[in-house]
């Protein structure tokens, strides 16, 4: 029986953002072919670097993960977004020893995963809903330096990439800025099972070496 594992963070696991409604594995599990499994490991507040502990729990039935994690990460990081700078070099600078730090956790979660031997999907992180126009401006630029580590992490291994920020598009896809609501709960579980099931037919193709 195929059977799917969420991993990561509060973009799925979002029970307490939903105002009563069904998070993201109960409308996964609605999305999903007559005798397909899905739960959840992913926990509120992870990091890259707590995935390793989601999977040392893996119910053994598991058949496919979906990871989605790093918007904790960039949120710790966030304060870069108000550093003093003295020119635009430096803010790249901040940005982009912010990127590998992440890169590093990324990497070895993902490796993690893998090691199970089992079809793994990735997630971007979304843009969120951040009410205040230039921060999100500047939010959405440092999120594309630490989205494109994901992306390249993605390609090295020829992993599925579900774009989070083309699922979540709109205002109503977020229970706050940074959480989603049951409306976007229910694209991300759509884009899921159709990644999972083989019913998605890519938007884009991404090539490597």
């Amino acid at each position: 029986m195929p059977h799917i594992v969420l991993l990561g963070d509060s973009t799925f696991d979002n029970a307490a953002y939903t105002d009563g409604g069904p998070d993201v594995v109960t409308q996964l599990r609605g999305q999903l072919p007559d005798g397909w499994r899905a739960s959840l490991a992913a926990v509120d507040g992870a990091q890259a670097a707590d995935v390793a502990a989601q999977l040392a729990g893996l119910d053994a039935s598991a058949t496919h993960l979906v990871l989605s994690v790093g918007g904790n990460d960039a949120l710790l990081a966030s304060g870069l977004l108000d550093e003093p700078v003295y020119s635009s070099a430096d803010a790249l600078r901040l940005i982009g020893a912010t990127v590998r730090e992440f890169e590093a956790h990324y990497r070895e979660a993902v490796a993690t995963c893998l090691a199970r031997r089992l079809p793994l999907a990735v997630c971007t992180i979304y843009h969120g809903n951040f009410p205040d126009p230039d921060y999100r401006e500047r939010a959405i630029v440092a999120l594309t330096a630490i989205n494109d580590a994901i992306v390249r992490t993605a390609c090295a291994h020829g992993l599925d990439v579900i774009d989070l920020r083309a699922v979540c598009d709109l205002p109503q896809d977020y229970a706050n800025p940074i959480e989603p609501s049951s409306i976007g709960g229910a694209k991300i579980a759509r884009a899921i099972a159709g990644v999972a099931t083989g019913a998605a037919a890519p938007s884009a193709r991404l090539f490597g070496a």
